[in-house]
């Protein structure tokens, strides 16, 4: 089976990494082609609207290897967000050549603020949609047939996907891997990136950590952290309050306003992510992860990660682990040998 072709329209003002970060996972991402010998997923190509190299809002300088004049076939488009793709020539030029290969390409996805381009062939009227947080009630304004999910990572709509903010175009990207190779596949792309194949914060452009650091003062930011980096420290919520100089009828109190989450459940989050993580990694036991994250026994560990993903512990391991997973380091026809 050939490699599906991923092409990334490209542009003078691109985002670099809305087009870098998803290339990478595609890049990552490998299969045994049932011989023994690890085989490329996908085939990147960046379109350019002229044969020139283009420089991105970064300085960063990349050279298409196709232009839309002379365009091979693809099984997925992809629109990178970019300050450039907002200039009317620009964006005219990519409506243009989106309708034009709408019909024979098999999806078609944007990035970030790439939803300028992707919205403005009328495609997605109707349609749930996400962007960057920061340009979601613009986008809504602009095109007010849009139905805008402003906090989710990624939507799928039909045979159209939207994703938001930079980092969020690899977690769309992983996800379109795992839609077509497995899951497996898309957790070894992960793991090769050191990403998470599904970040924990669910569906969120925030993770729940990051959302209570940037929406708390910095006592509390330094309080998360803490507990972040010390999943199996006591962290009572008398506890919690002394570390950050509060009462404990205060530290609660605030906590839920800054957080939206009583301690406890943040901490059984926070273990019970981390516990995931862990079982990706092949963790050597159960019992190991539950007390590496900070339960009190295994059967509490097992209940609360059944409870919470509706899916226990050791079924997960089994569909997700990977212990010998292949590298985009290692050429392709050859088994990934590092230790």
């Amino acid at each position: 089976m050939a490699p599906l072709r991923i092409g990334f329209v490209g542009y003078e003002q691109a985002n670099a990494l809305d087009l870098a970060g998803p290339a990478e996972a595609f890049a990552s991402a490998f299969r045994d082609n049932g011989k023994g010998k690890l085989e490329r997923c996908y085939e990147v190509t960046i379109i350019g609207l002229t044969r020139r190299a283009f420089a991105t809002e970064s300085g960063l300088v990349f050279q298409p290897t196709a232009t839309t004049e002379r365009a091979p076939k693809l099984d997925t488009l992809i629109i990178p967000g970019g300050c450039g793709l907002r200039v009317p020539a620009v964006n005219r030029k990519v409506v243009d050549w989106i309708q034009a290969r709408k019909s024979t390409t098999r999806r078609i996805a944007s990035v970030c603020t790439g939803i300028y381009g992707l919205a403005a062939t009328g495609l997605l009227d109707g349609r749930t949609v996400t962007t960057h947080w920061r340009f979601a009630a613009d986008v809504a304004r602009c095109f007010p047939k849009l139905r805008m999910k402003p906090n989710a990572l990624f939507v799928k709509d039909g045979q159209f996907y939207t994703s938001a903010g930079v980092t969020a175009g690899i977690d769309l990207a992983l996800a379109l891997i795992e839609e077509d190779f497995g899951s497996k596949i898309a957790l070894a792309a992960a793991r090769e990136m050191v990403v998470y194949l599904k970040r924990s914060g669910g569906q969120e452009q925030y993770s729940e950590p990051l959302q209570f650091q940037t929406n708390s003062s910095d006592r509390f930011a330094e309080l998360v952290a803490w507990m972040m980096n010390n999943p199996t420290a006591e962290m009572s919520v008398e506890t919690l309050a002394r570390r950050a100089s509060l009462s404990p009828r205060q530290f609660f109190r605030r906590f839920k306003e800054h957080f939206g989450s009583s301690p406890a459940m943040f901490v059984e989050t926070l273990r019970l992510n981390e516990a995931r993580r862990r079982l990706s990694a092949s963790e050597p036991s159960i019992d190991n992860v539950a007390e590496a994250v900070g339960f009190t026994g295994a059967d509490s560990f097992r209940r609360a990660f059944t409870r919470r993903f509706r899916v226990t512990p050791s079924k997960f391991r089994r569909n997700f682990a990977l212990p010998n997973a292949p590298s985009r380091r290692s050429k392709p026809g050859t088994r990934n040998k590092r230790s």
